[in-house]
């Protein structure tokens, strides 16, 4: 009787049975082999994977959002500690998470201080626009529905509409009139929303609008 060495000390209860022969429970080594080799290469490409590319140039990372672009510096010391792509990638994902929404608030803040200046400036100093900016928002309040009121008074634009219409200047779409039509109001609070009627006085369409509040109002 031959004794195959390879074969005799294995504990045949660890072995699954698709590597057995089915009529006389012998291994099947070959298979057995193979499907050794398959595990190894595939566990080989998910090293390969993990890895840290050959020099930091070699990452490639996505910066979709447009906030910033990959850092040649931030990089190599994620190369230094072994950082394969993808860690490398989600690095700077959870970077623009955080960070970009951050950034955003920075800049209407920034904005927003800007804006104030230069209503500041128009109405003729702090304590003028103080005093102009209580009465706009009590104007706005009364007369105007209050995502259209939002609007105006995010921006030195809307809030130069506002004041032309407290002033008699521009048409006032009254909230508290219930002789409009809840579709004809809809429309004329997007229409006061669109940056064509606000920011850029854009004359054509400032018209539509304007005969828009005739037609439900008179004049």
């Amino acid at each position: 009787m031959t004794i195959n060495l390879l074969t005799e000390n294995l504990d045949e209860t660890t072995i699954p049975e698709k590597f057995k022969e089915p009529e006389t429970g012998a291994i099947r080594l070959q298979d057995l082999i193979n499907s050794y080799n398959e595990l190894e290469k595939k566990m080989g490409q998910s090293s390969a994977a993990a890895a840290a590319p050959n020099t930091p140039e070699e990452y490639s990372i996505a910066c979709d959002h447009g906030m910033f672009e990959p850092d040649m510096e931030i990089n190599t010391r994620m190369h230094a500690k072994g950082f394969s792509n993808e860690q490398a990638q989600e690095a700077y994902d959870l970077a623009a998470e955080k960070m970009v929404p951050m950034v955003q608030e920075v800049a209407s803040e920034f904005k927003a201080e800007q804006e104030v200046e230069k209503l500041i400036a128009h109405f003729g100093g702090a304590e003028k626009w103080r005093e102009m900016s209580r009465q706009l928002l009590a104007f706005g309040q009364k007369n105007l529905p209050e995502d259209v009121l939002d609007t105006l008074t995010s921006s030195f634009e809307g809030v130069m509409a506002l004041h032309r219409m407290m002033q008699g200047n521009e048409p006032v779409l009254n909230k508290n009139n219930k002789k409009v039509e809840k579709n004809d109001t809809k429309d004329l609070n997007s229409m006061m929303r669109d940056p064509r009627y606000w920011r850029d006085r854009d004359p054509a369409f400032v018209e539509k609008v304007t005969q828009g509040f005739k037609a439900m109002y008179g004049n």
